[in-house]
């Protein structure tokens, strides 16, 4: 991450309601963040949290109705994806911003050739000829590690594995040098070892491109590996957000604190239970009028009930650039010390 650096990407105040039948879904609440040249920013949190949906959200690829992005601003290089117009962001998606996909074998056409779908955004976003286009291909799946890369161009999804799909998805994402990848859980549906060679595969193409990259999952052991930076995510907010090694060290949130017990750890005692979080992630109906973690809290205070806590700095920085939590408990112990 470049010192000092503009933000590549500002999000700010984003919210995103899905209309149901039932009323009103309140999936992204009043979601900010900065990402910025060259960092990689890990985005975590169980499922349901809302990580997938904001970020599909910066994109519009929510289908809209149901999805409705109430209010906020997404500033890529200072330009709002959410005000463009839908020919603005067809020439901005897959050009300047990058996704790969989670399921690979959905993302990718099985009656299309991979090299016609590598191909493609490069003729429209690039203006390359067929040739050309056909050369950056093989270029590109050399990069992602595919060997014979020239005769594979010509193959189909189904004839390469589930790791060797995600290279793919990973070589179209990046085929036009975007100024930002999100990646929504790439890895999930992946066996251990080819996990290990996609993460190391990240590593060496931000090393080599210094793209700004977003990584989306729920695996916190991932995160420690390759992220500069995170946010916890929970009932569709940032609960926290913290420099990765800073967030391990002394989380503040208890949802955090909740997550990190819960990694598997290698003590050589196999009596201990691997701790759980208790309860179910609530069901956004409405607008959050109290913290909406209250309910799995074991610190809950009246406050958690009466109010939806602000983010507030740890550190002394503003929030979003330093360590910021979102917790009343967090308030409290603080006033408490002060007053000891």
């Amino acid at each position: 991450m470049a010192d000092g650096a503009a933000p590549v990407l500002e999000v700010r105040g984003l919210k995103t309601v899905f209309r149901t039948r039932g009323g009103e879904i309140h999936a992204v609440n009043d979601v900010s963040f900065t990402l910025h040249p060259g960092e990689l920013l890990g985005v975590v949190g169980e499922s349901g949290s809302g990580k997938s949906v904001t970020m599909m959200s910066l994109l519009r690829l929510l289908p809209a109705p149901p999805a409705d992005i109430r209010s906020g601003t997404a500033k890529l290089n200072g330009r709002d994806l959410l005000a463009m117009t839908d020919a603005e962001l067809r020439a901005t998606r897959g050009a300047r911003v990058g996704f790969v996909f989670q399921d690979p074998m959905t993302s990718l056409n099985p009656v299309f050739t991979l090299g016609n779908q590598i191909m493609e955004p490069l003729i429209k976003h690039k203006g390359m000829t067929k040739r050309q286009a056909e050369t950056r291909a093989v270029e590109l799946l050399e990069l992602v590690g595919i060997p014979d890369a020239r005769r594979r161009l010509y193959q189909y999804p189904h004839q390469f594995s589930g790791g060797m799909r995600q290279r793919v998805m990973i070589a179209i994402a990046l085929a036009c040098d975007p100024d930002v990848l999100i990646a929504d859980e790439p890895t999930t549906a992946l066996d251990v070892t080819i996990q290990a060679q996609i993460l190391e595969l990240v590593k060496e193409l931000r090393q080599k491109l210094g793209m700004a990259i977003i990584w989306i999952t729920h695996d916190l052991g991932v995160i420690a590996g390759i992220a500069d930076r995170v946010i916890v995510m929970y009932g569709g907010q940032v609960v926290e957000q913290a420099p990765v090694k800073e967030l391990f060290a002394n989380p503040q949130h208890p949802y955090t604190r909740a997550l990190l017990q819960t990694i598997p750890r290698i003590s050589g005692e196999r009596s201990e239970r691997l701790k759980v979080i208790e309860g179910q992630p609530p069901i956004l109906t409405g607008p959050l009028t109290a913290c909406p973690f209250r309910a799995r809290c074991e610190y809950r205070h009246d406050a958690c009930d009466a109010t939806n806590p602000p983010r507030r700095a740890i550190d002394g920085q503003a929030v979003g650039e330093g360590h910021d939590v979102a917790c009343h408990w967090y308030a409290l112990a603080k006033v408490e010390m002060a007053n000891a």
